[in-house]
């Protein structure tokens, strides 16, 4: 039907089960059930979560394929995408070429497998969701299981109690055991994890969500929505120290540095007292947290940690020597405690695994996302998009900095949440494009 000039419309059954709901189902398995639990028999790839971010990329290949079904119209995301799946396959190739031993093998296939869970993520979040509305649905989901894993995180800290035993369920096995507790600092502080399998991870993914918690906060229709969000963020700024991690405190710091420019002063004030408020409950409920955390930055040039990483410099370089432009292999660089070729730091890794050519790729998601988040913010005439936006520049920029100082992209919870960022900077990329044959589907036969 006509609705108005070169406008039509079409009447169609209302679907429930649409990209929206199957993303907001991935984040709730992604961050309620520990990232040990895998299906029966299968690697860590076999998460409940990944499996059905492996369905998502089967889902938006078939949709692809046909012609009345794909979106119309470009989408940055995808050809960046495409260049960061291209230059892995060449350093696979480069990795076969070269001669693997079995356990390398593996790990090239498990590499593999996981950015095909990535891409599915990043790309039916970018071209599958339909308006704002349902945008702003996978956000809220977000929010709500972040809130829940910052309880998870701080009952184990408060209790030394690890709550996540009782998050296994039946049918399920935990491969490698739960994360447990990690000591850190010198007046017996122990570090958590959350459902994450690592604290450094635990403590970045809080960072990288309290400013969509903020933005949910802040602009949910329903007011009982924003007070929830509000709660949610204010437990993931709680948690965050928790892990005990200078990475979660500096990913925190720039995530809301980002975000302060597109607030007004009332809010900035307001900000403020809040921080206050979670600093005073830390001090509370976790005494000498604080402390640990500021020893650990005060001397930051004795730290054993710092001196093992820039130990790698030379190691790094070795291997870089040898294959410069594609490298050893996606993740063939294999913890060796004889060796001490754990890098920790995801950049320095892709490196040696992927070559110059899979930096570059790698440092291309992270740009263009960025670009798309700007372009965006500059069309956006609601302040409600241009605060999201923002949200997802620092996002990747809590990314890039984190990618310095462990190896970001192995740990899943974390890469399925960039994935999902990098996949709504393309969202709302298309949904504020001026043409609305890129904006959504349109009426095959009709100008």
């Amino acid at each position: 039907m006509l609705l108005s000039h070169g406008t039509y419309g079409i009447r169609r059954s209302r679907s429930r089960l649409d990209v929206s709901v199957l993303l907001g189902l991935t984040i709730v398995l992604l961050y309620v059930l520990p990232g040990t639990l895998i299906v029966p028999n299968l690697t860590y790839a076999g998460r409940p979560a990944l499996l059905l971010a492996l369905l998502l990329f089967a889902w938006w290949c078939l949709v692809r394929l046909n012609p009345r079904l794909l979106l119309v119209g470009p989408q940055p995301i995808r050809w960046v995408l495409g260049l960061y799946l291209v230059a892995h396959l060449m350093s696979y190739l480069a990795g076969l070429l070269r001669g693997l031993p079995t356990q390398e093998a593996n790990a090239q296939d498990f590499a593999t497998l996981q950015l095909l869970e990535f891409l599915g993520v990043a790309l039916i979040a970018a071209d599958g969701i339909r308006n704002w509305d349902r945008l702003n649905r996978v956000l809220q989901v977000a929010v709500w299981c972040t809130g829940f894993m910052a309880i998870v995180g701080i009952i184990q800290a408060v209790f030394k109690y690890d709550v996540s035993t009782h998050l296994v369920i039946p049918g399920l096995e935990v491969k490698g055991g739960l994360a447990g507790f990690g000591q850190r600092g010198d007046e017996g502080q122990f570090r958590v994890a959350g459902t994450t399998v690592h604290y450094i991870e635990y403590g970045a993914v809080m960072a990288m969500m309290v400013p969509f918690g903020i933005h949910v906060a802040r602009f949910a229709p329903r007011r009982s929505h924003r007070r929830l969000a509000a709660v949610c963020a204010m437990l993931a700024a709680v948690a965050n120290p928790m892990s005990i991690s200078r990475t979660g405190i500096v990913a925190l710091a720039l995530a809301l540095l980002v975000m302060v420019p597109v607030w007004s002063w009332r809010l900035r004030y307001t900000f403020l007292f809040l921080g206050a408020g979670a600093v005073m409950a830390i001090m509370f409920l976790k005494p000498g947290v604080l402390g640990t955390l500021k020893s650990m930055f005060l001397n930051v040039g004795v730290d054993p940690s710092i001196e093992g990483r820039t130990n790698d410099y030379e190691l790094v370089g070795h291997f870089f020597d040898q294959r410069p432009w594609l490298g050893r292999g996606p993740r063939t660089l294999l913890a060796d405690p004889v060796r001490d070729t754990i890098l920790d730091n995801q950049w320095l890794y892709t490196v040696v695994t992927g070559g110059v050519v899979g930096v570059f790729a790698l440092l291309a998601v992270h740009v263009v996302s960025i670009a798309l988040a700007v372009i965006a913010f500059r069309r956006a005439t609601r302040e409600e998009d241009r605060h999201l936006c923002t949200a997802l520049v620092s996002a990747q920029l809590v990314a890039v900095v984190v990618g310095g100082t462990f190896d970001s992209l192995y740990y899943t919870t974390f890469a399925i949440s960039l994935a999902l960022f990098v996949g709504l900077s393309g969202a709302v990329w298309r949904l504020t494009h001026p043409a609305r044959i890129i904006r959504t589907s349109t009426v095959r036969g009709f100008d």
